[in-house]
């Protein structure tokens, strides 16, 4: 029926075939131009010339789009393939689910044989393959995302469960699309010194911009394909790393508005467990300039599991970092957030398991004086965060050895606990750890005890010897007579607000 409907459709002359033969052979970048400039040219020739928009004609001559690769010859059916693929080149509005129904149907077929055809894999592609895939996949997938899709994206973190994310509806058929381009970057048919020419920088770039769909499918979609052009296409990694550091520098440092830096970080969690032995100056500084500062916005808690696995990665490939990444951490510490201080503390937990002795020693004060102020937290589940890092025999072994720098730091947090605290599981973890260093060391713990409580007399002291200060200069000003429009009354009730 179909093959009915295409033949009584008006063909094009020759000359329009060498036209677009010859526009097959530009750059890919300019026939996402051309293709959508020639389309919107054709339409305007009046009602019968809107098919030959829908279904173009062939680009090699004598080859119809539609036949089944089954039913052409070996030799012809890489001319069929590129038929086929610049017979998807055009696009429909997918918003009306009414409008050119038999022709989205036919295109989606058609893909659908292109998917089949590359899974195959049974012949090589020729350089007019490559180029015309790439500007197929050019022209249905990339696309600028409205000011409107964007807006929500600033609220990921905060109101994350009010905000369903938005999809597009011609999502089935990108799906298909994105599928052909996964599977013809992965086959081994593809020659990727003849593809680099094509999958160039400006195509990644492109590629990249997509990233911040709000269809978590897209994203997914998107991450499988440029996880396989980082690891086809060698000649593009220096870029690809580069241009995602630049993603991030505008995420943390201008927009904090971004969809993707999950998926993203989720890829250069996979590149980093590939970088040689010793890391290069350049990884170095992503770390310090990029992943460190990507602890400071406050949507962190959407890709926190994805930035604290790529941390511990580095870590891991050389351990002297660790230290580096605490006093990074400790840099960025929230203040008034106690979800990102739960999620902070958790991170902590993983860099200390794998820090060694000599690296811990560097920041063992600062960084003990920050779990000392989690411990006394008000927030329950901070302090009980803070708390269960006792339970780890690896902390508890760096601890141990270090007890004598660190339980002074450490003791009026848990003495304050036990004395004051409101939640009772905090408190039962406090006396735990006190219980703890004690039998560890108890002439350190009694000579702590012992400080502790000669400091609190000493606060105690001073107080008082605050409030008397502040009672006689009550007393002298009020024997002084009021002159003027000078205030120098000063009641007993707004000296005893404490500071």
């Amino acid at each position: 029926m179909l093959r009915q409907i295409l033949s009584k459709l008006p063909r094009k002359s020759s000359k329009t075939d060498s036209a677009e033969s010859a526009r097959l052979e530009s750059p890919v970048t300019q026939q996402i131009s051309n293709g959508s400039s020639a389309g919107s040219g054709k339409s305007s020739n009046g009602p019968k010339r809107t098919s030959s928009v829908v279904f173009p004609a062939s680009v090699v001559a004598g080859i119809e789009p539609l036949v089944p690769f089954k039913d052409v010859p070996s030799a012809e059916k890489m001319n069929l393939f590129v038929s086929k693929v610049s017979l998807c080149c055009v696009t429909f509005d997918f918003s009306d689910s009414s409008k050119n129904t038999l022709e989205k149907d036919v295109k989606r077929q058609t893909l659908l044989e292109l998917v089949d055809f590359v899974a195959a894999g049974s012949m090589k592609f020729s350089e007019p393959a490559i180029l015309a895939m790439c500007r197929m996949c050019a022209v249905n997938l990339f696309r600028v995302f409205p000011p409107n899709y964007r807006s929500n994206s600033s609220s990921i973190g905060e109101n994350d469960d009010n905000d369903d994310p938005m999809f597009d509806p011609a999502w089935p058929h990108l799906q298909i699309v994105y599928d052909l381009l996964l599977r013809f970057i992965n086959s081994t048919c593809l020659d990727a010194k003849v593809a680099k020419k094509y999958i160039d920088h400006s195509f990644i770039l492109r590629l990249l911009d997509l990233f911040d769909t709000e269809d978590p499918r897209e994203r997914e979609c998107l991450k499988a394909i440029l996880h396989r052009v980082y690891g086809k296409f060698m000649v593009h990694r220096p870029f690809i790393r580069k241009s995602l550091s630049n993603i991030f520098y505008r995420f943390v440092f201008e927009t904090e508005k971004h969809n993707g830096i999950a998926e993203l970080l989720e890829i250069f969690g996979s590149i980093i467990s590939g970088f040689a032995m010793p890391l290069k100056e350049e990884h170095k500084i992503f770390l310090w300039r990029v992943l460190i500062p990507l602890h400071k916005p406050k949507s962190v808690g959407v890709y926190f599991q994805q930035l604290s696995y790529c941390v511990v990665q580095f870590i891991e490939k050389e351990p002297r970092l660790a230290s580096m990444v605490i006093k990074g951490i400790l840099k960025y510490w929230p203040i008034t957030n106690s979800q990102k201080e739960v999620m902070f503390l958790g991170e902590l937990e993983e860099i200390l398991e794998a820090i060694s002795m000599v690296e811990f020693q560097k920041v063992m004060v600062p960084l003990f004086w920050r779990i000392g102020c989690c411990i006394n937290s008000l927030h329950f589940q901070v302090a009980e965060r803070a708390l269960f890092l006792w339970n780890n025999d690896q902390i508890v072994n760096l601890i141990a050895h270090n007890r004598p720098v660190i339980l002074p730091i450490i003791f009026p947090a848990l003495e304050k606990n036990a004395h004051d605290h409101w939640n009772q599981g905090v408190l039962n973890l406090t006396l735990n750890v006190r219980k703890m260093f004690s039998e560890m060391d108890d002439a350190l713990y009694l000579a702590c005890l012992d400080q502790f409580r000669e400091d609190e007399e000493r606060q105690s002291v001073l107080a008082e010897q605050r409030k008397e200060a502040w009672q006689r200069l009550e007393y002298a000003a009020s024997l002084k007579p009021i002159t003027g429009n000078t205030a120098v009354l000063v009641t007993p009730l707004a000296t005893s607000i404490a500071c």
